[in-house]
């Protein structure tokens, strides 16, 4: 699975920017507030099919245009992830137009409400327009129309189908309407008699059922997959998962626990290929690479495994040829195809590399599973606190090389930004404020670290040193002040009272 966005962080959320020092719970929080503020414009799934020994057949992929059309909501469309996408051809009018609709439980629930209550509003000003060019068409035609005779809107896409029909036969009470297809909506003249008769029929596709089922939209192929159970694949994964659980299953919680119970339970087997990945880096002397495109082409042209005949081998079925031909990079179908494919052949390198006879035949796929067992449900987390968050369990804690604290002298006012750019020059820091006049440092290479402690050893303003917490912590050293102010009195208690 793959997902495309109308933005990643937003610029308006102060101090939101991903951090060394965020923890698993306080990273949720960040990205929580993005993901609400943006939506999905593109989903992408690829299926593989396990043949035979090491054959898998890649038999489809599929890039859907999504666009919440069943209720009105307010999305953030972020300029940088607008032109990155069209860089890659992205298609917005098919975004705009004729995307997919969807919905949460909570948008479901509040629609039901209103079928239910007769209180229809129409979802969007782009809808609203394509109505008004609707009704003017059939309230012109519809004074000199015979009864029984008809006339085709077309062009009408989506929850549009609906809702002009919806807005028609409240607004005109000698018209039918049914659905054609292709975009098309028969309106018919017919008598107040009649309209009845057709208004009780268990065919009509305005009644409350066919309009909830059409709203649901994609919903539905969302909930397939949840009882599916399969194992679910993505390549840095967690805003991919926070956005499934936002727009398709329920507004994310503000526990962090909860969200990860949540996720569990959904999709109980998970794999991020960046965190595979990252593992054969060390692993199988495997070239450090940035992006997923690059990944998969090491993958398919290195000398990891010139000769291994237990490869697996994928074989594109008839309608996805064209993504052996060329490549469609940040196309959602396309970036899914890829993370099954960097799954399959990097489980091969780490099944090879820890069974000597794993070779000897293809191995299934269930082998495959058990080479990947330590990296199942952990999910990347990209500069953080930790290095993956852990669906099934307890979140490991990072091993970052040591942290710094900066001692200020001489230089009032002084904020966590100047102390970034002071030594933003020379490597790259996190930092967070521990006092009036002291900083946190805190970096992901021990290069960085001796790098720092060397150059800033004689600097007049700055003082670097590693962080000591029973030295440092402002917690410590309040109570050690504390106590030392209780010894003190207790000495002069002592001398003062006449003790013998």
């Amino acid at each position: 699975l793959d997902m495309e966005f109308t933005g990643l962080h937003s610029i308006f959320l102060q101090n939101k920017k991903p951090s060394l020092f965020d923890s698993p719970a306080e990273r949720y929080l960040k990205v929580r507030q993005s993901v609400q503020r943006f939506t999905v414009t593109q989903l992408g799934l690829a299926i593989f099919s396990n043949e035979n020994s090491n054959h898998y057949l890649y038999l489809s992929s599929r890039e859907i245009f999504l666009f919440i059309l069943a209720t009105d909501v307010e999305f953030t469309l972020s300029a940088s992830s607008i032109q990155f996408l069209s860089h890659y051809g992205f298609d917005y009018n098919k975004f705009l137009k004729d995307g997919i609709p969807y919905m949460n439980e909570a948008q479901e629930k509040i629609l039901i409400q209103h079928l239910l209550a007769g209180s229809w509003k129409v979802s969007s000003a782009l809808d609203r327009n394509v109505l008004k060019k609707a009704i003017d068409e059939v309230t012109r035609w519809i004074t000199a129309a015979e009864e029984d005779e008809t006339m085709i809107l077309q062009d009408l896409s989506g929850y549009q189908l609906f809702e002009v029909q919806l807005v028609l036969r409240q607004a005109l009470q000698n018209v039918w309407t049914e659905p054609l297809g292709d975009k098309k909506v028969m309106v018919k003249k017919v008598s107040p008699q009649l309209r009845q008769l057709l208004e009780d029929s268990p065919y009509d596709y305005c009644q409350k059922e066919f309009i909830l089922l059409c709203a649901r939209g994609f919903t539905d192929l969302f909930q397939t997959l949840v009882k599916a159970k399969k194992p679910l694949v993505g390549h840095n994964m967690l805003m991919d998962l926070m956005h499934l659980h936002d727009k398709f299953y329920k507004p994310l919680p503000e526990s962090y626990e909860e969200f990860k119970r949540n996720i569990h339970n959904l999709f109980p087997v998970l794999i991020d290929t960046k965190t595979v990945t990252k593992s054969v880096w060390k692993k199988c002397q495997f070239p450090r690479v940035s992006n997923l495109l690059e990944v998969y082409a090491v993958l398919c042209n290195s000398n990891l495994n010139p000769k291994d005949p237990t490869c697996p081998v994928i074989t594109l079925a008839s309608d996805c040829l064209r993504y052996a031909e060329k490549q469609s990079p940040h196309e959602a179908g396309y970036d899914a195809f890829l993370c099954g494919s960097v799954l399959l052949k990097s489980a091969h390198l780490l099944l090879c590399r820890s069974a000597d006879d794993a070779a000897e035949a293809g191995p299934s796929f269930s082998q495959y599973l058990t080479a990947l067992a330590e990296y199942l449900n952990k999910v990347n987390v990209i500069r953080g606190g930790v290095s993956s968050i852990n669906f099934s369990g307890e979140d490991a804690p990072s091993h970052h090389p040591p942290l710094l604290v900066v001692h200020v002298r001489g230089w009032p006012g002084l904020n966590e930004g100047q102390i970034y750019q002071e030594f933003k020059a020379l490597c790259r820091f996190d930092v967070r404020r521990l006092s009036k006049d002291q900083f946190l440092l805190l970096s992901n290479k021990f290069k960085h670290v001796k790098l720092v402690l060397r150059d800033y050893k004689h600097h007049p303003q700055l003082r670097v040193s590693v962080y000591r917490h029973w030295r440092h912590s402002p917690g410590v050293s309040c109570l050690l002040q504390i106590s030392g102010v209780v010894a003190l009195w207790s000495v002069l208690a002592f001398v003062l009272g006449g003790a013998p």
